[in-house]
């Protein structure tokens, strides 16, 4: 997938996402959602935290979605490293976890929003709308 940047001033309304996750499918199934809604763009997708914040340094998105648990970089080290040197505006937590310690954990490491996989797709949509600047 090659990501891109939005051109005209009507794609500069839609949300720029980024999404991070080290299971391919899981990356095409989101990917596959949220092209469903004409107000979110994808422009670059990642395997574990180090790419995603390789990518976020070039795509500089508005909203990444951040698996919690991958390789080479977790995604809550990744968090942090990217809301720390602002490459992205808001980080959505997406996890099969959803105990309390690991909400918590998510959001001590700076991210705006946590949702747990299997949720909705409006869940989904709703938090990535909800960090819209």
């Amino acid at each position: 997938m090659q990501p891109s940047n939005p051109t005209s001033q009507s794609e500069q309304s839609t949300v720029r996402v980024l999404i991070v996750d080290d299971m391919p499918q899981v990356r095409e199934d989101l990917r596959i959602l949220l092209q469903l809604s004409n107000e979110i763009e994808v422009v670059g997708e990642a395997g574990d935290g180090l790419e995603a914040i390789q990518q976020a340094e070039l795509y500089h998105p508005d909203v990444v979605i951040m698996d919690m648990e991958m390789p080479v970089l977790d995604g809550l080290q990744a968090t942090e490293q990217i809301k720390g040197r602002l490459l992205a505006r808001r980080v959505v937590i997406l996890s099969v976890h959803s105990e309390k310690g690991d909400v918590e954990r998510a959001m001590q490491s700076g991210a705006d929003a946590f949702v747990q996989k299997g949720s909705s797709y409006l869940t989904l949509i709703e938090a990535i709308h909800s960090n819209k600047s």
